[in-house]
């Protein structure tokens, strides 16, 4: 709520936008899950009770949906994490498990791919000695890739394995 405006010896409090106006304006940012708007819109609602129907009638009307927010997580960072980092930021969205299974289905199959530019963008050239191999895994380990892939890659720019 906006703060309250004086006009003489009368006070008028200024409401801010409505529930809906709220929501459709996050909604127009980027996609949220049902699980995200509703954390969101609790705090400015009078009952739970709200917030539910307004979430109903969103998902209704095709405004809100966990798939379309799954996939929009999915297409923004899929390019520079790996499979683990992006399950990570689906599930803080609260999407359920069946939702994120199904966005991330193709992303094992691009994995090693994915890492690989990933690393030639950060590194671009084989690691010396053990000491920077152990580093371009860590990076690796902290965007989500995993351990054979990260294997596979390191192996692959060291010159031991032809590209794929």
């Amino acid at each position: 709520m906006k703060p309250v405006r004086a006009r003489g010896d009368e006070a008028l409090a200024t409401p801010g936008p409505s529930l809906k106006g709220r929501a459709l304006r996050w909604l127009s940012m980027r996609e949220h899950s049902r699980a995200e708007l509703a954390r969101k819109l609790a705090p400015h609602a009078a009952a739970p009770e709200e917030v539910e129907a307004l979430l109903e009638d969103l998902m209704a009307q095709g405004w809100l949906s966990d798939e379309r927010a799954a996939q929009s997580v999915v297409r923004r960072h899929s390019e520079r994490l790996g499979l683990a980092r992006v399950k990570q930021a689906l599930q803080a969205k609260g999407l359920a498990s069946d939702v994120v299974a199904e966005a991330t289905a193709g992303l094992a199959e691009t994995e090693r791919a994915r890492a690989l530019q990933v690393w030639q963008r950060k590194f671009g050239q084989p690691p010396a000695d053990v000491a920077e191999r152990a580093k371009h895994a860590r990076f690796l380990m902290g965007r989500g890739f995993g351990h054979d892939t990260i294997r596979a890659v390191l192996k692959q720019v060291a010159g031991q394995l032809p590209d794929e």
